[in-house]
């Protein structure tokens, strides 16, 4: 498992579309936010120890801005084949187990990835919406300790976030989210 950062990538770019498969049985595309201020895209999956490190903070960030309009979507690109573990019956195991507050997906194609420039597990991205439309606001880490929860100093994505609710600019110093690579096909 290779250590992978994030990419930089272009801020106020607008979210791709996509239609993927939720463990809860329902399809999910940005229309399924149509409603929500904000909106974080998280590459998530289940065998990662960065994500497994970070899951607890993540669920309580869906769940601490979700009465505030920001809706979040887990979705798990890697290849299910050569990791079974990121399988969709495991993804609804552990959806279940964590008590996910957000729709966790499945891009099998990998396409919705690609499309978001995801190379890594955890790799989150938010965005704001401007008149139905979702720009990209932030692209970076969770929070400046991925393995130990006490010794975090820095929320950059819920500051990024109250930043966005509160119609500011996140800070243009993002830095990259760190994991194991996305595993390809």
């Amino acid at each position: 498992m290779a250590l992978t950062y994030s990419q930089e990538t272009r801020l106020a770019s607008e979210a791709t579309d996509f239609s993927l498969p939720g463990v809860d049985g329902k399809s999910y595309s940005l229309t399924s936010f149509k409603g929500s201020k904000a909106l974080v895209v998280a590459f998530i999956c289940n065998h990662c120890p960065y994500v497994i490190a970070v899951q607890e903070r993540l669920n309580a960030l869906a769940k601490e801005f979700a009465p505030k309009g920001v809706a979040l979507i887990g979705i798990n690109s890697n290849d299910s084949v050569k990791y079974p573990a990121d399988g969709f019956e495991a993804m609804k195991a552990r959806s279940k187990e964590q008590g996910y507050a957000f729709p966790y997906v499945q891009d099998e194609s990998q396409q919705v990835a690609r499309a978001y420039g995801a190379v890594c597990t955890p790799d989150f991205f938010a965005y704001e919406n401007v008149g139905g439309k979702f720009l990209l606001r932030y692209a970076g880490r969770l929070d400046d300790n991925w393995k130990n929860p006490s010794a975090v100093t820095r929320r950059e994505l819920a500051e990024a976030l109250s930043a966005i609710l509160a119609g500011r600019t996140p800070a243009p110093e993002q830095k990259p989210s760190m994991g194991c690579s996305i595993k390809w096909k």
